[in-house]
């Protein structure tokens, strides 16, 4: 009897544990219904594992004492607008009547307006933007600040470390931060060590420490996937690509990693300069609002462009709202690239209603996904998007990791976010919103060179998928709200 006393006293007991944690999931803020159901069949179904899935996984947050002082830090920085109030004429942008409200959305999320007076160069590979980045260091004069995800010791790497070591050696103040997670090797490398030792200020994102005590002060997978570089606060980098070789050793078989980046000069690098700048601050502890107090010119006419940053501690939605946006906006044509494809319904809704109303609509992904699970649960959408009219193309030259969007042949957005909902929800990204026909015909022909390296996805090829397949697709896709 006490035996069966005490069972049935320690099944009282699970059970109103996972009451507790299906409340939490229910009451618990900015969670789509989708992704309500699918926490709640986790914890029902896995009855102990899915609650420690949860503990993990399930709250995106970065902890109480880190959102309080990002907050802090970010009361106290100089606003954007009141450096640009003392500008002159060529910092206006020239963004037409009918792409006004496009840009009012981004500037929305961070309060960064477009600005004129910029210049632009599509890289022409990975390898050409590392030198050009090598090459803009050795002629800095100032300041030099850069911010990876991932940041490897290999050739492409290391080029970039002697580099700073060389500019800190000649007196430019060096910061450099890098995602804890994504550049684990590097920062627990003796090149870390070698810079900090030549006099470059170093930072780690999102610092790891004891994964099993993680969850207690924030979810331990949130990670800075951005990628900033900043030199004299006047030339910028913007795009996909982390620092490392296309041949990206620690995946080498889905090699090369073909991305994006151009190189920018003008205001807008200075709009990255306060991104950079509230990651910088937060990490570091060093103060640098002085730096961003100074007066925002140009000397010529140039492209508007408008930096958008996102992440946990950013209004929620936001990278899905721009994506949207454009989508809506588009009135001929919209091409866009991405690795990761596991969309909200408003994104999945936006490429639908797109190819509906007659406009020539691609979207590339690569062939072979590093991770087999995004894979998958992107292709749970195919079917959709071929029936209302969307191209698919699966890109068969390496892994292609462009994030890039082309609408209209004018207007672009390029950048570290992928449509995914990490991205969305748990990753810190910047990407450039700018309107210019002659640099969105450049990144247009590098998006139909992809094409022309990929092939075409046909109705009938995804009808004709073996039950087995569809199966694994729709299922793993099912889970996708979770993550």
């Amino acid at each position: 009897m006490d035996v069966i006393t005490y069972g049935a006293f320690m099944a009282l007991v699970h059970v109103l544990i996972q009451f507790v944690f299906i409340i939490r999931v229910l009451i618990r803020p900015h969670r789509q219904p989708a992704s309500r159901v699918a926490w709640v069949v986790v914890i029902i179904s896995l009855p102990v594992f899915g609650m420690l899935i949860y503990v993990f996984f399930g709250e995106v947050n970065i902890g109480r004492k880190r959102i309080a002082k990002l907050r802090n830090i970010l009361e106290k920085m100089p606003e954007f607008s009141s450096v640009i109030l003392r500008n002159n004429k060529y910092t206006k942008n020239n963004i037409p009547q009918n792409y006004s409200d496009l840009f009012r959305v981004g500037q929305s999320i961070n309060g960064f307006e477009p600005i004129g007076g910029n210049t632009a160069q599509l890289m022409d590979d990975s390898n050409s933007a590392i030198n050009a980045m090598v090459a803009d260091i050795d002629a800095a004069e100032h300041t030099v600040h850069i911010l990876f995800y991932i940041w490897l010791p290999d050739n492409n790497g290391c080029k970039i470390v002697e580099a700073l070591k060389r500019a800190a050696g000649r007196g430019v103040v060096c910061r450099a931060i890098a995602d804890d997670l994504g550049s684990r090797v590097m920062i627990r490398s003796l090149h870390w060590q070698t810079m900090q030792t030549a006099g470059v200020k170093l930072a780690v994102a999102l610092p790891i420490g004891n994964p099993l005590l993680k969850p207690l002060t924030g979810r331990i997978d949130l990670r800075n996937h951005r990628k900033i570089i900043v030199i004299d606060s006047n030339i910028t980098y913007c795009g996909s690509q982390n620092c490392a070789d296309p041949e990206f050793l620690v995946k080498a078989k889905y090699a090369p990693w073909v991305d994006i980046m151009v190189r920018f000069t003008g205001p807008i690098a200075t709009q990255n300069q306060f991104l950079f700048a509230s990651d910088w601050m937060m990490y570091s502890g060093e103060n640098i609002d002085e730096l961003l107090q100074k007066p925002v010119t140009a000397d010529h006419a140039g492209l508007p462009a408008q930096v958008i940053g996102t992440g946990p501690t950013v209004r929620y939605s936001a990278m899905p709202e721009m994506f949207v946006s454009l989508m809506f906006t588009a009135k001929n044509e919209l091409i866009i690239s991405t690795p990761y494809y596991v969309p909200d319904e408003a994104i999945q809704n936006a490429l639908c209603s797109a190819a509906y109303r007659g406009i020539n609509t691609i979207i590339i992904f690569p062939a072979r996904n590093d991770s087999w699970v995004v894979g998958a649960a992107s292709r749970s959408y195919y079917a959709d998007l071929l029936e209302a009219g969307v191209k698919i193309y699966e890109y068969e030259g390496g892994l292609l990791h462009t994030k890039s969007l082309s609408m209209d042949k004018e207007v672009t957005l390029i950048g570290s976010a992928n449509m995914d909902r990490r991205s969305f929800d748990l990753n810190y990204e910047n990407n450039i919103l700018l309107y210019d026909p002659e640099l969105t015909e450049s990144i247009r022909k590098r998006q139909i060179e992809y094409i022309e390296q990929s092939r075409l996805i046909e109705q009938r090829e995804v009808a004709n998928w073996p039950f087995y397949r569809k199966l694994k697709n729709n299922s793993v896709a099912m889970f996708g709200p979770i993550f």
